[in-house]
């Protein structure tokens, strides 16, 4: 199922200290502010959901069933010539799978059969907020590193192929049943991925179309960006921070697999995400003529992305204004925006 031949010889993410996920100024210091993937193996080997796992596959779904209730679901179902490599159809129209709408237990129950059946249908259930689908999981399953308000999403299925994406917030991925292998981007690779449409997607974000097909004619760019690739291998009970916008394609290589994982933007100031940002700049500025880009692309990296330090350090603390510290100043610039775009 592997995607890129030779990922075996990748050089492997690094780990971190076990004692950086036990508290969230730790977390925040060592982990987050650098912006770099890290493992922490064992992070979460006694969470509850974990210790069924280790046992069978059928005790973990006995104990996620605790939590069950009849809240529909979409589930992926693909025919086992895609071996479990959920993508677009030929030509980027429709795509390989079909979506069937079930509760989350019969979902489950499902997939277990199908892991016992070679040859049969694969299934797929993923990104299911666990405060809505298994109410209760998380306060038995806790994240210490985390804000209480961070809750968990479940993903369980066969084996899969998750298609190389970035996701917009910063995420924790913690292998529960089963072995996954994330490869893994930076975010200046982006050029280089070829990235699909944004707005006909398999689940919400858009995919790499060369990373699915390294040796495609038509992506010459992604020699560039497999070059800068890593793999992060992760055995049950074994988490992988994974910042903001770095692209990885998701392979769980087990009969049955289950994922936990936690989204949250850690740095956030308010309730704008730096995506929605992006796309109202790109509405304003990406087809204007490339002189005036190149001008604009100097404004922002100045007030924006500040490669020189505070554009008014020349002056007092007192006098930058709407420049001052986001934190007392992010209403004001909020509602300057705001006015400007209601006209």
């Amino acid at each position: 199922m592997n995607a890129i031949s030779g990922s075996e010889a990748l050089p492997r993410v690094a780990e971190a200290d076990p004692t950086w996920f036990r508290d969230p100024a730790s977390f925040r210091r060592e982990i987050a502010e650098p912006c770099q993937p890290l493992i922490v193996r064992g992070a979460f080997r006694d969470w509850p959901v974990a210790r069924a796992a280790a046992r069978s596959p059928q005790a973990l779904r006995d104990y996620l069933c605790r939590f069950t209730n009849d809240t529909p679901a979409d589930v992926f179902i693909g025919d086992p010539e895609i071996a479990g490599r959920y993508y677009y159809a030929e030509g980027l129209d429709g795509f390989n799978f079909e979506r069937v709408s079930t509760d989350a237990a019969s979902a489950i129950d499902r997939i277990l059969e199908s892991a016992g059946a070679p040859g049969s249908r694969t299934l797929y259930l993923g990104s299911l907020p666990a405060d809505v689908y298994f109410p209760g999981f998380a306060r038995e399953n806790a994240a210490p590193m985390l804000a209480p308000d961070v809750t968990p999403r479940i993903w369980i299925g066969n084996a899969s192929f998750v298609s190389c994406h970035y996701d917009a917030l910063d995420n924790i991925a913690c292998a529960v049943l089963g072995r996954r292998r994330f490869t893994l981007y930076p975010p200046d690779a982006i050029g280089d991925l070829y990235v699909g449409p944004l707005d006909h997607t398999m689940a919400g974000q858009p995919v790499s179309l060369a990373a699915g097909a390294p040796d495609d004619p038509r992506y010459p760019r992604f020699a560039a960006a497999r070059a800068r690739a890593s793999v992060a291998e992760l055995e049950p009970g074994d988490a992988l921070y994974l910042p903001k916008l770095w692209w990885h394609q998701v392979e769980a290589t087990e009969p049955v697999n289950l994922l936990v994982n936690y989204w949250w933007d850690e740095f956030s100031a308010g309730p704008d995400a730096p995506l929605v940002m992006m796309l109202l700049a790109m509405i304003g500025i990406a087809e204007r003529p490339p002189a005036e880009r190149a001008a604009w692309r100097a404004f922002f990296d100045h007030y924006v992305f500040r490669p020189g330090g505070h554009p008014l350090a020349h002056l007092p603390d007192e006098k930058h204004g709407m420049l001052g510290p986001l934190k007392s100043n992010y209403g004001r610039v909020r509602a300057t925006v705001m006015r400007a775009l209601r006209g």
